[in-house]
């Protein structure tokens, strides 16, 4: 898997890294040079300066894991976030100070949850040690209407049993907030299922493309019938089968 290297304002986006394997580089320094990208503030921690052997090693810690939650509608269409993190550095006079730091994600259309975004470098600064990385871990929200699998998106239609058996045009709402029109004219049946092309997740791989949008029926059937009522559908429905 490719990997780019961090800037300040830039992270590292890696999808479903095995964070092991980022300990591989333990003795290599990529603490990255501040600039304009970030915005920050300082505030003294210690006044005792602090003095390093020259012989000895920076070891570098674990990486530090952070959730990131996104909505469906972001991991859809793409937003930015930003995160505003504190954290110890040395200055150059050896004294640790607290520095506030703003990190920008952009979030790409058709991330999916798992994916990871590393700032290399951005953990607490200690003697004797490297700064670890920060990793973010995008998670996805509940959406109260959508489920994501893959690519697709699913989507429950409920339709009364009449409108079932007779066909029915319904309003389907999609994930950008718009609506179309969907006619169907055979009959709808347990498990049926409708499919409308290109309206679901963009895919990253391919760019320009989507995956569909799978409609699940369910049949609203009557909580009760009369006798009378009964009797008629049976009359009517007995040259179907």
């Amino acid at each position: 898997m490719s990997r780019r290297a961090a800037s300040t304002s830039s992270p590292i986006e890696i999808s479903n890294v095995t964070l092991a394997n980022l300990m591989s580089e333990n003795n290599v320094d990529r603490t990255p040079k501040v600039n304009g990208g970030l915005s920050k503030s300082t505030s003294r921690r210690s006044t005792t300066p602090i003095i390093f052997s020259q012989t000895t090693p920076r070891k570098k810690p674990q990486p530090i894991e952070k959730k990131l939650e996104c909505s469906l509608e972001e991991l859809c269409f793409g937003a930015i976030k930003k995160i505003n993190i504190t954290r110890d550095v040395i200055s150059n006079q050896g004294v640790i100070i607290q520095e506030e730091e703003s990190l920008q994600i952009n979030i790409k259309p058709g991330w999916k949850k798992g994916t990871t975004i590393i700032f290399e470098g951005k953990g607490d600064e200690k003697p004797g040690h490297m700064p670890a990385d920060i990793v973010f871990i995008i998670d996805e929200k509940r959406h109260p209407m959508f489920k994501r699998v893959g690519d697709n998106l699913e989507l429950g239609v409920e339709v009364p049993l009449l409108k079932a058996l007779v066909g029915c045009t319904i309003s389907v709402p999609l994930l950008g907030g718009e609506e179309m029109s969907l006619s169907i004219d055979e009959v709808i049946y347990p498990g049926y299922e409708n499919i409308i092309q290109e309206q679901g997740m963009p895919k990253s791989k391919d760019h320009g493309q989507r995956g569909d949008l799978r409609l699940k029926f369910i049949v609203a059937f009557p909580n009760d019938l009369s006798d009378d009522k009964r009797r008629r559908i049976c009359n009517i429905l007995d040259d179907c089968f």
